[in-house]
């Protein structure tokens, strides 16, 4: 286990390398940059002060000499001062990503204890009327774009009912401290989740009703149902924990995206997370914050890929890592 761990992370260092190279060339590729963003409409901006302003974020080099200016801070922990909000971009990512987290985590526990049951019960009582009724709720879930279901949302709940709030973190007029504040962020937070909930409970669903199936035809279950074990037993002790190694392949893929942020709902609902303030940097074209963001994610991804497969070995003992 332990060699295996060291390879993994000795061969995510030149995973790394080679996504920022990628990463670093199609930012730097793309029409436009930040000195076109902030100068573009403005008469008195001048050729000379456009080189000034182009040398002044780095943005006179060739794409090598950037890149390698870029990786030579970056080893340093150093990965830049944002364009767009001055401040470091380790600085920025972690003001914001928090958000994003506690946002995006509550939703998928909620997936989670919401998908993995009724797929399992689904699976259980196939063609029965409770698993017809757990499939059309997952093909909705899944057919339902998320700016439609978060503007009906926003219409019944907040402008027709009037029980939650439209947009935002926190009520402007009150100054919540303490515990009234976090019940007021997560009063907040009830849409946002459920637009999450909903239109991402289905494939989880799905996955665990079809891993469910494959399972029960197997025929180590049919001869644990020979020997006379109760259905329960062969279900939930034999069964489904053979249903967990696929989902656990979900849950480790699912890390970046706690993180990362939702560039949509975040948006609709004004929140002021990771991925909102990602949609911003891209559209400005602020290559320091680009680049940390995706490093960060480039990251998370290797993390939740090591993680799902040390996990294998925990729900299959069967599994040796090597």
């Amino acid at each position: 286990m332990r060699q295996f761990i060291i390879r993994r992370l000795f061969l995510s260092i030149f995973i790394l390398f080679g996504v920022s190279v990628v990463i670093y060339s199609l930012i730097r590729s793309m029409p436009g940059d930040y000195v076109q963003s902030i100068t573009a409409g403005n008469p008195n901006v001048t050729p000379d002060a456009i080189i000034r302003l182009r040398a002044l974020y780095g943005l006179d080099t060739s794409v090598l000499e950037g890149y390698f200016r870029w990786v030579g801070e970056a080893i340093r922990g150093n990965f830049g001062d944002s364009f767009i909000y001055k401040k470091p971009v380790a600085e920025v990512i972690g003001s914001r990503m928090w958000t994003s987290f506690y946002l995006a985590f509550s939703a998928f526990v909620l997936q989670i204890l919401i998908a993995i049951p009724l797929g399992v019960v689904s699976a259980t009582r196939q063609y029965s009327k409770l698993d017809y009724a757990v499939t059309t709720f997952t093909l909705i879930g899944i057919s339902l774009p998320t700016f439609f279901f978060a503007a009906i949302l926003q219409r019944v709940f907040a402008i027709g009912l009037n029980v939650l709030p439209l947009q935002g973190m926190v009520t402007a007029r009150y100054d919540y401290k303490g515990i009234l504040l976090v019940l007021d962020i997560a009063k907040h937070f009830i849409l946002p989740i459920m637009v999450f909930v909903v239109t991402g409970v289905g494939g989880l669903m799905r996955y665990s009703r079809t891993n469910m199936l494959e399972v029960l035809n197997a025929d180590y279950v049919r001869t644990a149902r020979a020997k006379g074990l109760s259905e329960n037993k062969v279900v939930y002790r034999h069964a489904f924990r053979n249903t967990l190694i696929p989902i656990v392949t979900m849950v480790g893929g699912s890390i970046p995206g706690l993180f990362s942020g939702a560039i949509i709902t975040e948006g609709i609902f004004a929140i002021d997370g990771l991925g909102r303030t990602a949609l911003q940097a891209m559209r400005m074209g602020d290559i320091p914050f680009i680049m940390a963001f995706n490093m960060f994610l480039a990251v998370l991804t290797l993390l939740g890929t090591l993680i799902a497969d040390i996990l294998y070995a925990v729900v299959d003992p069967r599994i040796r890592l090597s």
